[in-house]
Order: C-alpha cells, then sequence, then structure tokens
C-alpha cells in the first residue's frame, strides 16, 4: 500500500477530472492522489504530467491509503447512477470523519438524498458546484461546496487554494449544507441559460435591422465589453463572431447548425422555480427557446407560416444598437433578480443560510457568467441583505429607468418585424408585472372559484369567500380547503 501522503485526491480523469487534478498539483501544500476506473486513463495523466507528482492508485483500497486523514476526494465522474456507484465504494474504504466531494452537475435533491445516507455512515458528503469549464478547472474555478461546517474546516483551504481570484478574493465560500452548493450551481446555470440567450437575440437583431456581417457586430460587442455589459460571454461572442469556416470562408456562425444542446440544468431550475412558486420567466423563455431550436422537423413544416408582410429595415443603425444594447442590460438584470429570488426562496424551503452578496462574489471570477455587473449585486446585498428583489436596489433601478425606453422600443420593433424575441419580451413583461399596483389575477381567481369552489380573498375586509354562482349569485363566507 502507498503512504498516506496525499492531502486531496481525485477520481475521475476525464478532462475535467484530470484538469481539476493538475490544478491541485499546482498549488502550494496539496499532494494529490489520482484513481480512475481505468487504470490505463491513470497512466495516461501520469505520462502526460509528470511534473505534478501525482500519486497513483489501481483500486480504491490502494487510493484510501494514499490519503492524510480526515481523507478527502472529490469525485469529477458525470452525474447520475457513476455517481452514486464512486460514492458507494469510497464509503466502503473511507472512515468516518473522512470527506466525499461530487464536483459533477448533480440535481441538488439527489445531493441531499445522498448526503443523509453517506452521514449515516459518519462519513461527510460535500456537493459542490465546480463552474468555468475545462479551462477554469485547470486555471481557476468558481467553487460552491455544499456540505457540513466540519468539512468546510479541512476543505475549505483546499479549495481556495484552486479557485479563481477577483478583486484579492477566492471565488469560493461555503453555500450552506446537503445540497445547497449543487442548487446555487443550477441557478447559476439559468442565469447562464437567460445570459446567452439575450446575447443571441441582441445579435441577431442588429444583424436582421441593419444588415451587418458578423465580423461587424463582433467589433460592437467587443466595444460592449468595455462598459456596463463587461462580461465574459459578451467577450467570447465577439471572438464567435469574429471566426471565419477555414473549409466554405463563411463566418462560422453561418455554418453551425441552428440547433443548441442543453444538459438540463436550465430545465432543472424552471422546474425547481415552479415548485417553490417563483417566476423565472427569462430563464424559462431561453431553455425553451433552445428546446424549439432543436425540433427541425417542426420548424421545417411551419416556415411558411405567415409573418409580417413588411422587411424589417432600420433607419437609423447606431440608435438601434444603442437600443439594443439597454434591452439587454435591463433583460440582464431582471434574469440576475429572478436567480436570487429563486435562490432566496430555496434557502427558506430547504433551511439554508445562504448569503446571496457572498453568492455574487464567488460569481465574478472564474464561472460562465463572470462580469463586472456582479460587483453591483454584491453592493446591493452589502446595503440590505434582506433585498426583497435585487432590481429595486437604486443603482438597478436607475439602470433600467435609463434602458425602459430603448427596451421597449426594442420589443415593439421584434414584434413588428416578425423576428423572436422571447427573453427580451418576457423580461419586459415580468418587469411590467411586478411593478404593476394591480394585476388581472383578480379575474383568474373569480374564473377558480366558479368551475372549482376554490374561494377568493377580497380587499375590504378579512376572510375567504365563496360566491354560489348559481341562482342569485350570493357570497358566502368560506373556510378555504383549496
Amino acid at each position: 500500500m502507498p503512504e498516506a501522503s496525499a492531502n486531496i485526491g481525485v477520481v475521475g480523469l476525464a478532462v475535467m477530472g484530470s484538469n481539476l487534478a493538475r490544478n491541485l498539483a499546482s498549488r502550494e501544500g496539496n499532494t494529490v492522489a489520482i484513481f480512475n476506473r481505468s487504470y490505463e486513463k491513470t497512466q495516461g495523466v501520469l505520462d502526460a504530467h509528470p511534473e505534478a507528482g501525482f500519486i497513483p492508485a489501481s483500486t480504491y483500497e490502494e487510493f484510501a491509503a494514499s490519503l492524510q486523514k480526515p481523507r478527502t476526494a472529490i469525485i469529477m465522474v458525470k452525474a447520475g447512477a457513476g455517481t452514486d456507484a464512486v460514492i458507494q465504494a469510497l464509503t466502503e474504504v473511507f472512515e468516518p470523519g473522512d470527506i466525499i466531494v461530487d464536483g459533477g452537475n448533480a440535481y441538488f435533491p439527489d445531493t441531499i438524498r445522498r448526503e443523509k445516507a453517506v452521514r449515516e455512515t459518519g462519513i461527510n458528503f460535500v456537493g459542490a458546484g465546480i463552474s468555468g469549464g475545462e479551462e477554469g478547472a485547470l486555471l481557476g474555478p468558481s467553487i460552491m461546496p455544499g456540505g457540513s461546517d466540519e468539512s468546510w474546516v479541512t476543505l475549505g483551504p483546499i479549495l481556495k487554494s484552486i479557485a479563481a481570484v477577483a478583486e484579492g478574493e477566492p471565488c469560493v465560500t461555503h453555500i450552506g449544507h446537503d445540497g445547497a452548493g449543487h442548487f446555487v450551481k443550477m441557478v447559476h446555470n439559468g442565469i447562464e441559460y437567460a445570459d446567452m440567450q439575450l446575447i443571441a437575440e441582441a445579435y441577431d437583431l442588429i444583424r436582421r435591422g441593419t444588415g451587418k456581417s458578423p465580423a461587424e457586430i463582433a467589433e460592437i460587442f467587443a466595444e460592449w465589453n468595455k462598459g456596463e455589459l463587461e462580461s465574459y460571454l459578451i467577450e467570447i461572442t465577439a471572438e464567435v463572431l469574429r471566426q471565419v469556416d477555414a473549409s466554405t470562408g463563411k463566418p462560422l456562425v453561418d455554418v453551425i447548425l441552428d440547433q443548441a444542446g442543453a444538459k438540463g440544468t436550465g430545465a432543472w431550475t424552471v422546474q425547481t422555480a415552479l415548485s417553490l412558486g417563483v417566476p423565472v420567466s427569462g430563464i424559462a423563455e431561453a431553455t425553451f427557446a433552445r428546446s424549439l431550436s432543436s425540433h427541425p422537423e417542426q420548424r421545417a413544416v411551419a416556415v411558411n407560416l405567415p409573418g409580417p408582410d413588411d422587411a424589417f429595415a432600420v433607419t437609423d443603425h447606431d440608435a438601434f444598437i444603442e437600443d439594443v444594447r439597454l434591452a439587454l442590460y435591463a433583460s440582464k438584470i431582471v434574469a440576475y433578480s429572478q436567480g436570487f429570488d429563486e435562490i432566496r426562496a430555496g434557502a427558506a424551503e430547504y433551511g439554508w443560510n445562504i448569503d446571496l452578496g457572498a453568492v455574487s462574489k464567488i460569481w465574478r471570477g472564474g464561472c460562465i457568467i463572470r462580469a463586472q455587473f456582479l460587483n453591483r449585486i454584491a453592493d446591493a446585498y452589502a446595503e440590505n441583505a434582506d433585498l426583497p428583489v435585487l432590481m429595486t436596489a437604486p443603482y438597478f433601478a436607475d439602470a433600467i429607468a435609463g434602458s425602459q425606453a430603448s427596451w421597449r422600443r426594442v420589443v415593439v420593433a421584434a414584434a413588428t418585424a416578425g423576428i423572436p424575441a422571447p427573453a427580451f419580451s418576457s423580461s419586459l413583461s415580468y418587469y411590467d408585472g411586478i411593478r404593476a399596483d394591480r394585476l388581472p389575477a383578480a379575474l383568474v381567481q373569480g374564473q377558480r372559484d366558479f368551475f372549482g369552489a376554490h374561494t377568493y380573498k377580497r380587499i375590504d375586509k378579512e376572510g375567504t369567500f365563496h360566491t354560489l354562482w348559481s341562482g342569485d349569485r350570493t357570497e358566502i363566507e368560506a373556510e378555504d380547503t383549496h
């Protein structure tokens, strides 16, 4: 058996796992044990990176023996049954007080279930969201760990050593217990869906309205990246739009099939929001837009459905582009506001004490949605930790006030031209809905009482009521049992 000399281990050596192991090994004070179900993969990592000083293992027993106590292992395997199999194998060779970390994109209810089961063995289980892709895993991701306070004592310094750093602070914090880390990572990905869809809609509107080429629009995004929209996604959008396809000479964006993939986290975000009663319409429309794109057989049938008679043409290009920029910023504020609403609701539902300001700070570096904008969110929660609606913070309220005329013009232009802009338009509808003094939900509740005796409340007196809709329409006070 190898000597117990590693302070951290990694199980699963595909690209993400091997990059994370290399990141860990590159930081002072870390010695990394590695294990893969196929030892051929382990040997490949050893051969490719001899400088890392990895301690290899061919069995779980060897892996456990190579780790100092409390043993700490990060699982980097595909979420699902494979994760459960690795957890089971580790619990058989680990001891009470040891730590198992799932660094995959697990669905947070699975993490809650796993944490409860592993806790019964005396071993700590941590669900950690890790964002930043392959590059982030290697150079410094944003990390969102859940788990027990006890596990954070050992795990915290290790994760801080490999996390991205933003303004001198490591992009990792203890999110909360059991599934909190994977919950926050799920919402992060949902916001990412919305952000990407909004950027895509901005590009589409500018291209259709002005006739500019992808390369010309790339320069617009590069300029936007110097201001309040500065972010990783805006930066890479410019790079994608500049890219020319080597085989055809066409802009690469024009030869990529227009069907967007998804791995489930956007759908989880929306499904969870529905169960919590939290509207995340921008994230939902972004998720549905990917679904729509992935049904070419339906689009082929519907392509001849009628649309507007007049061609879309913008006369003042500069003014329109500025309108789109402001609409993008306002809609982005809505996406983040909705996402943080969901995190707050999830924390209340599952008993997690999540610091929303700390979450915004760890997203400033390493992750896909990293942006200068996140400093403003951190400031808002620093001023008022119980802020009920993020976009009502003075900075964001002022930003939307300065953007809403442009936002409305862009949504009108898209609708008039027959250009789909679901994330822009749903974000504006949400904004108008949440600021409304009165909503037509009163009629909906009346309808519900009519066909299902679901009862209603009144604005002028306490109690729950039901109208006897047949006969003389008598209103009676009722006990609400629905």
